[in-house]
């Protein structure tokens, strides 16, 4: 989970890193108010989570608290890179001497924490590393270890930061990580820290992503930090019924049983849909072990909410939920959805195979919905709902 700049900041301070002070506004009059407590001179930024905000027009000064007014009405509802600005973040203003770049991430592909540090800070840290590498330095984080005083003070040595400062960017230093651990996040990023003209070191930014396979450790996080804003609604309905659900861009609505069958789904539909006008899945949907009438209920309803789809392919492999149940579970779904003023009319393919296959197969044919068309195989039910998804569209 990216977290918007402001929340960042909170976290840092949370931990005792030196921040500016601020708050956030979401209309132009929470900004006055805003301005008004922190004093004349204010940064106003927009809060969205991309770069690239002050070449947008999305960071502006203002002198005063009628100029941080006309800032906010022109930045609140400003599109930055396809994201519409909600809220500015106001603080008061730091004079800067020099900027540095300083962060710690998990670094995937060598399965370890890494820290990466640069005296060239206030751009872009892929740019400086490509125009002068001798100026980044990045060091591996020993997880066992963590980093102590003596780690840090290797880091400020190693990355060439100025020796009078060395104190202070140790404490900073090792705040930060003790905020990345505590906080299950994957990335802290602080660019620029700044030296100010007095020799003092404040984190003037803050780049967070906490790691939501440990939301359960953080359920405070969860909530103070949730952007509802951001999150698909479909995508939210789903979380709410318990269902892994991700929203994708085509008109094939797909539901299956296990994470692995469903991705193999999306690849036949996506192969079978270049024959039938290019369409495409419209979802990742895994019901996981169960496929009761409930569950298929949500499911089904979930997918059919997207206007997008034009059918619906449901592909389970009955294994210690057995096909019968399965079947059972899809009629009983088309019922349950109909009680609840649902208007259902697309059409439906079924493939289910596995434990007690035919009878789960017979128990859809004998119903003879007509919204239902059974077929055995993933190739052949994959082919035939994106015809008719062609033919719906």
């Amino acid at each position: 989970m990216d977290l918007y700049e402001y929340q960042g900041r909170a976290l840092f301070a949370r931990h005792g890193v030196p921040v500016l002070d601020g708050g956030v506004a979401t209309t132009p009059q929470e900004a006055v108010e805003l301005a008004e407590r922190l004093g004349d001179r204010v940064v106003v930024k927009a809060q969205v989570k991309v770069g690239g905000r002050g070449k947008a027009g999305g960071v502006k000064l203002a002198d005063n608290v009628d100029e941080a007014k006309t800032h906010a009405t022109n930045i609140l509802g400003m599109d930055i890179k396809g994201h519409t600005v909600e809220k500015v973040m106001l603080t008061v203003t730091a004079d800067i001497d020099t900027e540095y770049y300083f962060s710690y991430l998990l670094d995937r592909a060598n399965r370890t924490f890494l820290c990466i540090a640069s005296t060239a800070g206030g751009m872009e840290i892929e740019e400086v590393a490509h125009t002068a590498p001798e100026k980044v330095v990045k060091l591996p984080i020993d997880a066992g270890v963590g980093v102590t005083p003596e780690i840090a003070g290797e880091i400020a040595d190693k990355g060439g930061f100025p020796a009078d400062l060395r104190d202070q960017l140790v404490d900073v230093f090792v705040k930060l990580w003790d905020a990345f651990v505590a906080e299950d996040a994957t990335l802290v990023e602080v660019n620029p820290l700044v030296r100010t003209p007095e020799g003092k070191v404040l984190a003037l930014d803050a780049k967070v992503t906490l790691d939501e396979n440990a939301s359960f450790r953080q359920a405070e996080n969860a909530d103070a930090f949730a952007d509802a804003s951001a999150v698909d609604p479909l995508e939210q309905q789903a979380k709410e019924a318990g269902l892994n659900y991700v929203k994708l861009d085509g008109e094939v609505g797909i539901i299956g049983n296990g994470a692995g069958l469903v991705m193999s789904t999306l690849d036949v539909v996506a192969y079978a849909g270049e024959k039938h006008g290019g369409v495409k899945p419209a979802n990742f949907l895994d019901i996981g072990g169960g496929a009761s009438a409930a569950v298929m209920a949500n499911s089904l309803e979930v997918v059919l909410s997207d206007p997008q789809v034009k059918s619906v392919f449901v592909n389970v492999f009955g294994g210690i939920t057995a096909c019968d149940e399965v079947a059972n579970g899809i009629i009983g779904a088309l019922q349950t959805l109909h009680e609840r003023g649902e208007d259902v009319n697309k059409p439906l393919v079924a493939r289910i195979d596995g434990n007690n296959a035919e009878v789960g197969r017979k128990i859809l044919a004998d119903a003879n919905h007509p919204l239902i068309t059974v077929v055995e195989t993933m190739d052949a039910a994959a082919d035939k709902v994106a015809e008719l998804a062609n033919k719906e569209a």
